[in-house]
């Protein structure tokens, strides 16, 4: 019997989350199927309705819903109760259980570039969702971390979070500041640059050895990441989180090891048509 899986947010044209699930359900032989739906916040509460309705295993949960989705939750899991955010859901003996990936994600997909955690300065820029499940991940890898948020009360109150769970963590304005001249990593966590936009400030001033990540993922370089590049840091989209989180997540809904090669080549593979067919 055929399994049917989706990612659910708004914007979501450029998701390319069913393009690496697909090429791994063919890989393994498995009979399922994975979708992407426009869903605005004023449907979100219909949506997961129907998804359940229609018989969908579970889904993937992006931007802006990842913290509006808890109380449609039947029960969460540690990791999402933890970073206060959802980005996947699991129907459970009609249950639905919320889950977050984004932090073990985040992590796998930096470990390779990043010489250790253990004691280094990590800053956040955002305290949305996938800030939450990325800041308590590096946490518990021994990371201080800082948050930078346009809106301070948030940073504030995941300041309070990661410390609750024995971490280390300080909160400042939106901004360039004394925080630039000894970031080990930077993490750029907002919508800012999805659309092209410039970002706010400048990273001058930043030491050549930061290594900077900005989890979106098209445009591949965003103006953010240029920036990062001309001071001559080295930089990562989020395509690498992208395959981390769903790999997480493909485990959670399906049990065994995700084909993480092939759903990569995948990925690689659409990302690449994109930039050159517009596709």
């Amino acid at each position: 019997m055929e399994k049917h899986y989706a990612v659910i947010g708004d914007p979501i044209e450029h998701s390319l989350s069913p393009t690496m699930h697909n090429a791994g359900y063919k890989a393994l032989g498995i009979d399922a199927e994975y979708q992407r739906f426009h869903v605005k916040p004023s449907h979100l509460s219909e949506a997961v309705e129907g998804l359940r309705t229609l018989g969908f295993s579970g889904w993937n949960v992006t931007l802006p819903h990842k913290s509006a989705i808890i109380p449609l939750m039947d029960t969460l899991t540690p990791e999402a109760r933890r970073a206060g955010a959802v980005n996947t859901v699991k129907i459970h003996e009609g249950q639905r259980v919320g889950h977050n990936t984004d932090g073990d994600g985040f992590v796998r997909s930096v470990e390779g570039s990043i010489n250790g955690f253990k004691g280094k300065k990590a800053v956040l820029l955002g305290a949305g969702g996938a800030s939450r499940g990325i800041a308590l991940a590096l946490s518990a890898q021994g990371m201080q971390i800082h948050i930078l948020n346009r809106t301070p009360e948030k940073a504030t109150l995941l300041v309070e979070l990661i410390k609750e769970w024995g971490g280390i963590a300080t909160s400042g304005e939106f901004a360039p500041g004394e925080w630039i001249n000894d970031v080990d990593l930077l993490v750029q966590t907002t919508s800012l640059g999805l659309l092209g936009e410039p970002f706010p400030f400048s990273l001058q001033g930043i030491s050549d050895q930061a290594l900077v990540v900005d989890i979106i993922f098209k445009p591949r370089d965003t103006m953010f990441l240029q920036n990062a590049k001309q001071q001559g840091c080295r930089t990562l989209n989020g395509l690498g989180m992208l395959l981390y989180q769903g790999a997480y997540a493909w485990e959670f809904w399906l049990g065994g090891q995700a084909p993480v090669e092939v759903m990569g080549q995948a990925l690689k593979d659409q990302f690449l048509r994109r930039m050159f067919y517009k596709a």
